[in-house]
């Protein structure tokens, strides 16, 4: 699972926020904002408007740029029978050109990618973050049209009311338009978008949507009312309900936190007594968090940083059933009320009780029915949701049951999920996301066969000690069908192996082969050469 930015949960040294001048990792206290996206989402933001005052204020607003120029071309250019050709995509990023986007947060550094490719399509990109944030530098090199600094450690009404600002006195300086669309990559802000986009008359997800999707006991209701396959669950708010949720559930079982923290704090639990310890650990490990730009990393000892988390965040966990078998991806693009892409990818075995990622393989290794399955659950439970345009990242498992949803990220997948689509499909999830934003009907060309597979692993310390030696990564780089080797951790750094808690992910590997069982074998062979030593 993972929160997102561009990499998975922060179990390792990140590079992208080294000191310059001290060689050692930023850490910072988060804001308000952060604290509550990440533990309590919504937090403060608006609560959701009604159908009547959404209408409303749709009816009172102006039509966009884009929209007014969407009403010139023929419905079934975008939409018909020949939609999903190349002259129909052009035409899209034809429609994309000259388009005033503004982003809510920009993420970390590896996310530069999705505003390049904004540039390339001729979108004037607006991105509002911290004043600190590396995105800034983005507007100096013309990538970017403009920066606007906002202190992202207020309350999360605070920002939204200044973003609201912002963004309504946007085209006042003549550099830009008014906003045609609003958008992140960033899963944080996904919360924060959905109301902007709300208030403004823009295109976007229902901020209810997005709230039902972010807390997994209401995800599960949702399906639940849907008559979707749903596991046994339950909440546990305090240490005196762990009794009863233990065996309302049964074991093995899974705990984890019921907001937006992702992989930290989920542990898996075999019996009544691991219940009790574990519940324990994970409160404790929640409240000793600390944030990288938007990112969950584990507190560190020695650092000011960190998150106190049990003064102001929910620390409400959700108990639910064990789910036995394969994880997925479905990696889906919604338009109109109906998917037009879903693609499955297969992950490895996680590494239990932590639930750290290993492996992943694209396309798909499962039978065609099992993917078939995936597939409709995966968008079944995206329409249940609320959800009927956009981006989405599905995880779901094969049980011994059938389909089970696992969670529905409505973005863009973080990592490597853009790549893993684009060489495998050859669809662009971030121009989907583009398309999405600005409300033009998006149906994606995809191939009758995969182009290539590929396969992606984060390689996990074998044993805790410290990183001695990284040649062998930087020669992985120089063989045939290694797309990218890259280190999630520097020489002399302190990681953590199994025999001590949560993995660090030591290494960042992505290979491509003509078919899928012979691009997940040649990973498995470069992750046996144990490429970053530790010792």
């Amino acid at each position: 699972m993972q929160l997102d930015t561009d990499a998975p949960m922060k179990r390792f040294m990140d590079l992208d926020h080294m000191d310059a001048s001290t060689g050692f990792k930023r850490q910072y206290s988060p804001g308000k904002y952060e604290s509550e996206q990440l533990l309590a989402s919504p937090g403060t933001l608006p609560k959701p408007m009604s159908s009547d005052e959404r209408e409303a204020m749709i009816r009172r607003l102006p039509p966009t740029a884009t929209f007014q120029m969407m009403s010139k071309v023929p419905k079934t250019l975008l939409s018909g029978p020949g939609a999903a050709g190349a002259e129909a995509q052009d035409l899209r990023r034809k429609l994309c050109k000259g388009s005033t986007i503004v982003f809510i947060s920009a993420g970390l550094p590896g996310k530069r990618f999705t505003f390049e490719r904004a540039a390339e399509l001729g979108v004037k990109s607006v991105v509002i973050d911290h004043k600190d944030s590396w995105s800034a530098s983005l507007f100096g090199e013309g990538v970017i049209a403009k920066f606007l600094p906002i202190d992202m450690a207020q309350s999360s009404e605070d920002i939204f009311a200044q973003a609201l600002n912002l963004i309504k006195t946007l085209s006042d300086d003549g550099v830009t338009g008014e906003a045609d669309a609003i958008a992140s990559f960033v899963e944080l802000s996904i919360p924060l978008v959905a109301r902007l986009c709300e208030s403004l008359g823009l295109p976007g997800h229902l901020p209810s949507a997005v709230d039902s999707a972010r807390d997994k006991h209401q995800t599960r209701a949702c399906l639940k009312a849907a008559g979707l396959p749903t596991p046994r669950n339950i909440l546990i708010r305090s240490k005196a309900e762990v009794g009863a949720a233990g065996k309302h559930v049964g074991f093995p079982a899974v705990l984890k936190p019921v907001s937006g923290a992702a992989s930290l704090g989920v542990k898996k639990v075999c019996t009544m007594r691991e219940l009790e310890d574990y519940y324990v650990e994970v409160v404790k490990e929640l409240s000793s968090l600390v944030i990288s730009s938007g990112a969950l990393i584990k507190g560190d000892p020695a650092s000011t940083g960190g998150v106190n988390a049990s003064a102001n965040i929910d620390l409400t966990v959700l108990l639910e059933q064990y789910l036995d078998g394969p994880e997925v991806d479905v990696d889906v693009v919604m338009s109109e009320g109906e998917w037009r892409y879903a693609a499955v990818s297969d992950n490895g075995p996680t590494m239990e009780p932590y639930f750290n990622e290993t492996w992943a393989v694209a396309p798909s290794l499962l039978p065609k029915d099992q993917q078939t399955a995936l597939r409709d659950l995966a968008v079944s439970s995206t329409k249940c949701l609320g959800f009927s345009a956009g981006v989405f990242h599905v995880e779901c498992k094969y049980t011994s049951t059938g389909p089970q949803l696992i969670e529905v990220n409505c973005r863009m997948g973080g990592g490597q999920v853009h790549e893993c689509n684009y060489r495998t499909w050859g669809v662009d999830m971030v121009e989907e996301t583009l398309f999405a934003a600005l409300g033009i009907p998006a149906r994606p060309m995809v191939p009758k066969k995969p182009l290539t597979a590929v396969a992606y692993c984060y390689v996990n310390a074998s044993k805790s000690g410290s990183v001695k030696d990284l040649l062998g990564l930087y020669s992985l780089r120089r063989r045939q069908g290694v797309i990218w080797a890259k280190p999630l951790t520097k020489l002399g750094a302190q990681v953590v192996g199994p025999d001590t808690g949560m993995p660090t992910w030591l290494c960042d590997l992505l290979v491509e082969k003509k078919e899928p069982q012979e691009a997940l074998d040649y990973l498995l062979s470069l992750m046996k050469e144990d490429p970053v030593k530790v010792a």
